[in-house]
Formats: C-alpha cells, structure tokens, sequence
C-alpha cells in the first residue's frame, strides 16, 4: 500500500515536473518567437525607412531636376519675352519717329499754304493800292506827287532802319556770345573743375567720457589755462566722448585742435603740459603755414614774392568761404587768370599774380580797417607790388573801378571759381530772396504781366501784355531787363531771359 503510494506520488510529481517543463519551455519559446518577430520588425522598419529615404532622394532628385529645368524653360521664355519687347518697342518708336516727321511735313505744307494765301492777299492789296495811286495821281498835281514819293520813301527807310538795326544788334551781340563762349572753353578745357573742399570742423574726440574731468581741471584751472594760451573757447556739453573748440579766428582753432588731441593722447593734462602742448602746435602749424604758402607759390611758379605775403597765403589754407576753402579758390583764380590772359594775348604771368593775391585780406588781422579786397590791396602795395597787380586785387568785388584788362580778368576768374557747380553752398533762404528779387525786377517793367524764375534762377520767363508791348517792345524789353539783372543782381553763371508775348482768338461755333 505505500509503494502505491509511492508510486502514485512520483507519478503525480513527474507529471507536475514534466508539465512545468514543458509550460517553462513552452514559454521560453514564445519570449523567443516574441523578440525574434520584433527583430525581424525592427528590422523591416529599418529597411522600410531606408526604402522610403532613398525613394525620397529619388524623388527629390526628380524634382530638383524637373525644377532646374523649368527654371530654364521660364528664363528662356523671360529672354524671349524681353527680345520681344525691345522689338516691340524698337517698332513704337520708329512709328512714333515717322509719326512726328510725317506732322512736321503736315506743317511745313499748311505752313506753305498760309504763306501762300497771305501773298494771294498781299497781291490783291498790291494791285488795289496801284489802282487807287493811280487814280489819286490822276487828280494830283507834280508838287504833290512828289511830296508824297517822298513821304513814301521816307516811311520805306524807316521800316528798312528798323529792321537793319534790329538785325545789326542781334548779329553784334551773337558775335560777341560766340566769341566770348570761345574763349571760356578753350580756358574751361584747360583746368578741370576740383571737389570742394570740407570745412574742417574744430572738434576732438576723446577715448571716454572721463577725459572731459581732466580737460576741466580742479576748479576749471585746466580748461582756463587752454583757452588763455589759446585763445579759443572749449564747449565741453553731455556729447559722448566729443570737445567742440571754437574761434573766429581759423588759425587759433586749429593751433587749440592739435594741442588738445595732444594732450588727450598724452594723458598728462595740467598748465605746466598745456603751454608745452600749445607751443609746440603753434610751432608745427606755423611750419604747415609756411608750406602751404610756399607750395601753392611753387605750384603756379610765381616768384619774387615777399615772405609776408607768403605766410598770409598759408594762413588761407585755414579759411573757408561758403564751405569753399580759399587758398584752393585764390589757387584757382590764379590758373583761370593765366589761361584768359593767354587766350587774349595778355601776360599770363602778371593776370595769374594777381589771381592769386586776390583774396588775401581775408587772412589779415584787424590792424587794417575796410573790406577784404581793398585790405588786401593796400596790404600788397606796401610789400612792393606793381600797380596792375595791385589794382586787380582792390577792384575784383569792384569796389574801385578796374584800372587795367587784369582787373577784369581777376573779376571774371573770381566769378567763375566762386560760382562753377558745386564751388559753394548756399542757404534755402538765400536761395528764395534771389528768385524773388528776379521775379520782382522783371515785375517793375511797364506791360509785364507776369515773371517766373526757373531752373534754380538761372531762367526767368516773362509773360507780357500783347496790347502794350509789340515785337520790337519785347526785344528792347528783353535787353533792358539784362542790363538791370546785370546792374542790380548778383547771381551765379548766367541767366537766360525769355519774353512771352501771345494773343489768342476764341470763337464758338452753334
């Protein structure tokens, strides 16, 4: 009975056994069926995803390919389309040229019909006054005839005066145009037109904000020290890292310019410094004086100048006039004055001292009473220069009456430096007074209706009554408000004058 049991038992053990085993298996299989169906998963994913990227590159290739080429399909077609165009156009304006010959023809022949019925008119007149003179001669006796073939003959001179006179004056002034025009462009080619020169602005940069303390100094003793020794004031504001140094007199600016970026760049800032920095800036932009005298004499190969007259020269190179630096202008004149001189027949050498001179009292100081032009003269005159140069250099604002043909080329190289495109600039304000002081002495004519300055005043229109001034009233108009310009106005280059005189006749037809 227990060896059945027994029995029994291990048989109920080894099937448990048994059955564990194989479920343990069993299950070991499926975790392996498990991971090896996610592998292959996984890696059909991969290939799929691989698949798909390289599908994709196809594609994209495709399209970058289809793309490439309809770009240059559509630049193709743009050529061709802009080809067209200029065709097209080429075509417009080849009608539109024909266009405007064929209407110019159309009015040379209504022009030439006009013409030809105004002689029809003019003969039929002809014949009608024949007929009357004969008649009224018929009744008249010989004195009588007479006296009226010379009333006849006299009214025929007048017209034929008139008429010569007219022509004379128009053909004197083109002639004096085209010879004048002449000689300034051959002058004009010879000198090419130089940039303006910038007005050099006296302010000094500073490397912080902290610099500006040690420029003012304990109680301002360093800022009062510099402008003693320089004679300048320092503007010294809420500007980041910037000194204004300010002066009437262009030297002394320029001499405080030097020394402050000195001492700026130095760092020691005291009066004992200051002085040693001011001294040395007057030493160095005394020398840069005395060179550019000096150059500019050399550039015009002017000798025999006194070193006073020499230095002033120099001290121009500071100076500006309406943002023109002045040295370079008298530098200028003094060419303009040498090739006029040469192109009628004068000496250019004594035109081109005088060019130069010219401006020289700007740089006097105040130990001379009057303007610039007759300072300068008086200036010169005292340093042993001849009367011709001398005469030049006071009458170039035509202050004294010009003495010699130098004089007039002095004024006239002036003039041409001073005003030549972009030689100077000139404030809105100015610029609107000049306009209207064109517009108003043209307005003073007796039969003006109207003026207009153009083109930045170098062309008024003047539109005149037709009843009050005829014809030759618009030429003699015409002449008389030139000379007024020229008497009253000062103006750049030159001005062109047109008169507009038109009569319209209206009529409505119903």
């Amino acid at each position: 009975m227990g060896t059945l049991q027994s029995i029994i038992i291990a048989s109920i053990v080894g099937f448990v056994s048994s059955f564990a085993l194989g479920w343990f298996l069993s299950k070991r299989r499926r975790a392996q069926a498990t991971a090896e169906s996610d592998s292959i998963v996984l890696l059909a994913k991969r290939e799929a995803e691989v698949v798909e990227k390289e599908k994709r590159a196809e594609i994209q290739f495709e399209l970058d390919e289809k793309r490439s080429e309809m770009n240059r399909r559509a630049g193709q077609l743009e050529m061709e389309i802009e080809m067209n165009l200029k065709e097209i156009r080429s075509h417009e304006e080849s009608i539109a040229a024909l266009d405007h010959e064929l209407e110019l023809r159309e009015r040379n022949v209504e022009k030439e019909l006009e013409e030809v019925q105004e002689k029809k008119r003019n003969l039929k007149e002809l014949t009608e006054n024949v007929r009357v003179t004969m008649a009224n001669l018929a009744s008249m006796d010989v004195e009588e005839i007479k006296e009226e073939f010379r009333e006849s003959v006299r009214r025929d001179c007048e017209d034929e005066m008139k008429s010569f006179r007219k022509q004379l004056l128009e053909r004197s002034e083109a002639d004096i145009k085209r010879e004048a025009n002449r000689t300034m462009i051959s002058v004009m080619q010879r000198i090419a037109n130089k940039p303006n020169s910038e007005t050099s602005a006296a302010i000094v940069q500073l490397p912080n904000d902290d610099m500006k303390g040690r420029i003012i100094g304990r109680e301002g003793r360093n800022i009062k020290c510099f402008e003693t020794a320089t004679g300048t004031t320092l503007l010294i504001d809420e500007s980041p890292q910037m000194v204004l140094v300010s002066s009437f007199d262009p030297v002394r600016r320029e001499i405080a310019k030097a020394a402050l970026g000195r001492l700026v760049k130095d760092g020691r800032i005291h009066p004992a410094t200051i002085e040693e920095f001011v001294s040395e800036a007057r030493s160095d932009i005394g020398n840069i004086i005395e060179q550019a005298g000096d150059a500019a004499v050399s550039q015009l190969k002017i000798s025999r100048l006194h070193p006073e007259i020499i230095s002033l020269l120099g001290k121009l190179q500071f100076r500006t006039s309406y943002s023109q630096n002045v040295l370079e202008h008298s530098v200028e004149v003094a060419f303009l004055c040498s090739l006029i001189a040469s192109e009628m027949g004068l000496d250019p050498n004594i035109a081109k001292r005088a060019g130069l001179l010219h401006d020289i009292g700007k740089a006097i100081d105040g130990e001379y009473e009057g303007s610039h032009a007759l300072v300068g003269a008086d200036f010169v005159k005292a340093r042993g220069e001849d009367d011709i140069v001398v005469n030049g250099v006071a009458a170039h604002h035509e202050e004294v009456p010009p003495e010699s043909l130098y004089a007039g080329i002095v004024i006239l190289a002036d003039t041409i430096s001073a005003t030549r495109p972009g030689a100077r600039a000139e404030s809105i304000s100015a610029y609107i007074d000049r306009l209207k002081a064109l517009e108003d002495l043209a307005n003073r004519f007796d039969g003006v209706k109207s003026s207009y300055a153009i083109q930045a005043g170098r062309e008024v229109r003047v539109v005149v009554n037709p009843k009050v001034v005829d014809d030759e009233g618009a030429s003699t108009l015409a002449r008389e408000l030139r000379r007024q310009i020229e008497d009253e106005l000062e103006y750049p280059s030159t001005i062109r004058i047109t008169i507009i005189r038109e009569q319209r006749f209206v009529e409505t037809a119903k």
